[in-house]
C-alpha cells in the first residue's frame, strides 16, 4: 500500500542516488584523466621547443619554459581534482556498502523477531521437560514389556530327566542296529567275585542273544 504513494518510488530513488553520484563523478573523472594527458603533451613539445632554441633563440625558448611552467601548474591542479574525485567514488562505494549491510542486518533482525514471535524462554523449558518426560515413559513401557514372562516355564529338572530319557533311547537303538551289546549285558558276562570258572561257549552264546532280545524289547516299548 505504501509504494502507491510514493513510498516505493523514495525507496527506488534512495537505491539509484548512490549509483547516479558515482556514475557522475567516474564522467568527471574520466574527462580529468583525458585533461591530463593533454596538459602532458603540451609540456612535452614545450620542453622540446625550449630545448631547440635554447642556443639559436634565447626569447623562444624563455617562452616556451614559461608555457611549460603553466601547463605544469595547471597539470598539478588537475591531478588534484581527478585525486579528489577518486575519493569521493570510493567513499560513496563505502558508504552504499554499508547502508546496505545494515538494511540486510534489519531485515534480518525483523524476521528472528516474526520467527521468536510468541515464544518465550519458560514455554521451551517446559516444552524440553515434556520430551523428556515422554522419552523416560517410553523407556518405562519398553522394560514393562519385555519383563512380562511368556507363559509358565517348565521345571528345568523335568527338562533333565526327559533329556536322559532321549539320550537313553538313542544309545539303545542304536546299539540295537548295530548288534553292540550294552555295557550292562557286557558286566552281566563278567565272572562273579570269586568264581575263576570261565562260562562254556554255548552259554555265552545263549546270554548275549537273550541280551539282544532285551534290547529289542526295550526299543519296543520305547517307540
Amino acid at each position: 500500500m505504501w509504494s502507491w504513494f510514493g513510498g516505493g518510488a523514495a525507496a527506488q530513488r534512495r537505491k539509484e542516488t548512490p549509483k547516479n553520484a558515482i556514475l557522475a563523478l567516474r564522467g568527471q573523472l574520466d574527462m580529468l584523466q583525458k585533461r591530463e594527458k593533454h596538459l602532458e603533451n603540451l609540456i612535452s613539445e614545450q620542453d622540446t621547443i625550449a630545448r631547440k632554441n635554447i642556443n639559436t633563440d634565447k626569447n623562444a625558448a624563455k617562452n616556451a619554459l614559461r608555457r611549460k611552467k603553466v601547463h605544469e601548474k595547471n597539470l598539478e591542479q588537475t591531478t588534484a581534482q581527478a585525486m579528489q574525485l577518486e575519493q569521493q567514488v570510493y567513499s560513496i562505494e563505502a558508504a552504499n556498502i554499508n547502508h546496505e549491510t545494515l538494511q540486510a542486518m534489519k531485515q534480518a533482525g525483523a524476521a528472528m523477531k516474526d520467527i521468536h514471535n510468541g515464544m518465550k524462554i519458560d514455554d521451551v523449558d517446559k516444552t524440553m521437560e515434556d520430551l523428556q518426560d515422554q522419552h523416560a515413559l517410553h523407556t518405562e513401557i519398553g522394560n514393562a514389556i519385555t519383563s512380562v514372562p511368556l507363559g509358565e516355564q517348565p521345571d528345568e529338572e523335568d527338562l533333565e530327566a526327559e533329556l536322559e530319557g532321549l539320550e537313553q533311547e538313542a544309545m539303545d537303538a542304536k546299539m540295537l542296529n548295530t548288534g553292540s551289546v550294552p555295557v550292562g549285558a557286557q558286566l552281566d558276562r563278567l565272572p562273579a567275585a570269586g568264581n575263576t570258572e570261565l562260562k562254556q561257549p554255548a552259554q555265552a552264546q545263549e546270554e548275549d542273544n537273550d541280551e539282544a532280545e532285551l534290547a529289542k524289547l526295550r526299543a519296543e516299548m520305547a517307540i
